[in-house]
């Protein structure tokens, strides 16, 4: 099944080949995909700026380079500087959960007394079609807190707790391409497409 929306002011053409499912229309929203598409537009070149780079290094360390700090950053290094502070909700980070993005896991990891959960589109979510959408989806429920989950065999139900961990969603890395969206002809970066529903 393909898709096309395009965002007039950015003309940009997004087409989007995976099959539609029940409440995948709620994840790709015209707006949504339009987001995606900008995203795309305006990140896609300095990704594969940065890949090429990446592959060009790995290049000169297999050939005997050695690995340190950037001479250009030195003066970073060097500086006396400092962060923002710390949000009062993530100042206690003692226990963290990472895991997949289904319905259960979610609401489970959000109810476990655990102080963070990372919702992980990486390691911990096979990046089928449907996962990918149905976690989205998964991740807008929660945090609307409408998330729910029952269970017919044992009767049991599912839904949040008043008080949940913090949520964290770790995207795909910056090499994982997502080839069931094409803008201007090319798959959206993995990362992008995670990060850019989620937000």
């Amino acid at each position: 099944m393909t898709s096309v929306a395009s965002s007039p002011a950015l003309l940009v053409d997004i087409s989007v080949h995976g099959e539609p499912f029940a409440g995948s229309e709620m994840v790709l929203s015209d707006d949504a995909l339009a987001f995606l598409g900008t995203l795309t537009r305006i990140f896609r070149p300095r990704i594969e700026d940065l890949l090429e780079r990446r592959a060009a290094r790995r290049a000169e360390l297999a050939a005997g380079g050695k690995l340190d700090f950037l001479p250009r950053t030195a003066s970073i290094r060097a500086a006396d500087w400092t962060v923002a502070p710390i949000p009062e909700r993530l100042l206690r980070r003692a226990v963290e959960i990472t895991g997949p993005v289904d319905r259960r896991m979610i609401i489970n990891a959000l109810n476990s007394g655990a102080d963070v959960f990372v919702a992980d589109f990486e390691d911990s979510t096979s990046p089928t079609w449907h996962n990918l959408v149905e976690g989205q989806r998964n991740l807008m429920e929660a945090v609307r807190g409408t998330i729910a989950d029952d269970d017919p065999r044992g009767g049991k139900r599912y839904r949040l707790n008043q008080r949940t961990a913090a949520l964290f969603v770790r995207p795909r890395g910056l090499h994982l391409p997502e080839r069931h969206v094409i803008v201007d002809g090319k798959p959206v970066p993995g990362a992008l497409f995670d990060f850019g529903l989620f937000f």
